[in-house]
């Protein structure tokens, strides 16, 4: 049976190229890459396809690469510009999905190539699924030998210790919103904890889970400093902050904006959050006295007129130099005890003003407003993002979250809240003890700690 198969196949491959022959037609080669990274390894394996054949380079989307490896600093257009121009490549198409399975179906190439690495770990299922579909087409695998010292990992974590740029790191936060059907945004407030939010990963069955973005939050910023969360026009004590986390990380980050101010401060805070890169700002439109929301049941907040803060979010939008950066209008509505529809009321005026994005904010437990707003305002608009911060319901996923149509998800305080019961335990265990000892198990090891800190030795 496996005879007839094999001879099957070698009449198949026959009848190809003889037909190529007769109508002078090239045999093809698919290679699929990143493209991010242009590395001798990548050159090998095109010049290796165009000794036999047209080479049709399959360029992974943003969206296929970004639940597996971190998004790519290069915009897929950036990437395809470079890669269209390399010797030997006659096509470039893109790759939507991380398998090349759907692609070879499509193109039903002669000829796949691929590097031998692949042979075991995650890319191990792929190659499986590209041998099988290959071989019903009638086609070839061939398996280049790994480059020897080129490690694409390394490459990419090279890069991240060099550092971004305040434009690149301010484009990217649309980017993984275009690219991701939930981003995922945590809590920093210093540079160590952005350094947490920015190498955390967690392997999983879907892919490598890990924060896409930091939260500059001004309760977590004002109690890291052992002051009162209250609102002032002057940013100078909270872009001290700011600038420790930008300094050693190169995620994207949403600034908390509190009101944002009067609309004439608001307009220069667009200004300086634009030109050091961050790539978002969440104004309220609450007004008075400012206090947490979640804080109590018994405060009534006050809701600032429609139309002022339509007029804030307008002189915002103009003030703004790139195309980039977003203000995002977070709506106290129900925080204030009016109804879902007095919300989609606000939200429909704030977007109509220019917000790129709304967040919606609830003190109630079962999340069943929060439900129901981001339904209806996602039958109202499709592609305008909707930011949760599921602090009260969070007994909801990611993926419950974004059936609901949202696109963000804020874990807005987490990382402040579990340091201070830790660092607590451990200053107390040390006065009773009369010595250390006994906290050894629950601190970090100093060489750790060194190893932490990129260009510590």
């Amino acid at each position: 049976m496996r005879g007839v198969q094999s001879a099957k196949i070698r009449t198949l491959r026959l009848f190809q190229s003889k037909r190529q022959e007769a109508y002078g037609m090239a045999k093809t080669v698919y290679i699929g890459i990143v493209g991010d990274i242009i590395h001798p390894g990548i050159i090998n394996i095109i010049n290796e396809g165009a000794k036999r054949g047209e080479v049709i380079v399959g360029l992974l989307s943003d969206k296929a690469i970004v639940n597996h490896k971190r998004l790519p600093y290069l915009s897929y257009e950036q990437r395809k510009t470079v890669v269209e121009n390399i010797k030997g490549v006659s096509k470039v198409v893109v790759q939507e999905d991380w398998s090349y399975v759907p692609n070879l179906i499509k193109l039903k190439p002669d000829y796949i190539i691929h590097g031998d690495d692949w042979k075991s770990g995650a890319m191990r299922r792929i190659r499986e699924d590209v041998y099988a579909v290959m071989k019903s087409q009638g086609g070839e695998v061939i398996e280049i030998p790994y480059t020897k010292g080129i490690d694409s990992s390394a490459l990419v974590e090279n890069a991240k210790r060099i550092g971004t740029t305040p434009e690149v790191r301010m484009k990217t936060l649309r980017r993984l919103i275009a690219a991701k059907p939930v981003v995922r945004i945590m809590e920093a407030h210093s540079g160590l904890s952005g350094l947490i939010v920015e190498n955390t990963t967690v392997e999983k069955e879907d892919g490598v889970h890990r924060f896409d973005g930091m939260w500059a939050s001004s309760l977590t910023d004002s109690t890291d400093k052992g002051k009162p969360d209250i609102e002032a026009v002057d940013l100078t004590t909270r872009l001290q902050s700011l600038t420790d986390i930008l300094e050693c990380t190169t995620k994207p980050i949403i600034f908390d904006g509190d009101t944002g101010g009067l609309a004439e401060h608001f307009v220069f805070t667009v200004r300086t959050l634009e030109r050091n890169g961050i790539s978002a700002v969440i104004i309220e439109d609450k007004v008075g006295l400012k206090k947490n929301s979640l804080f109590g049941t018994e405060a009534k907040q006050e809701i600032a007129p429609a139309d002022e803060f339509c007029r804030k979010i307008s002189e915002g939008k103009k003030a703004q130099v790139t195309e980039d950066f977003m203000i995002i209008a977070r709506l106290e509505e129900l925080i204030a005890g009016g109804t879902v529809d007095e919300a989609l009321e606000r939200a429909d005026l704030y977007v109509k003003a220019g917000a790129d994005g709304v967040m919606i904010h609830s003190k109630e437990k079962s999340g069943e407003d929060i439900k129901d707003f981001c339904t209806r305002f996602r039958a109202l608009y499709k592609d305008v993002p909707i930011v949760l911060v599921p602090t009260t319901y969070n007994q909801f996923t990611e993926r419950e979250l974004s059936e609901w149509g949202a696109n963000i998800i804020i874990y807005a305080n987490h990382l402040l809240r579990a340091a201070y019961p830790a660092m607590y335990k451990c200053a107390q265990t040390i006065l009773q003890s009369e010595r250390s000892l006994e906290v050894n198990d629950i601190c970090m090891p100093i060489k750790q700690i060194l190893e932490l800190i990129p260009g510590t030795k």
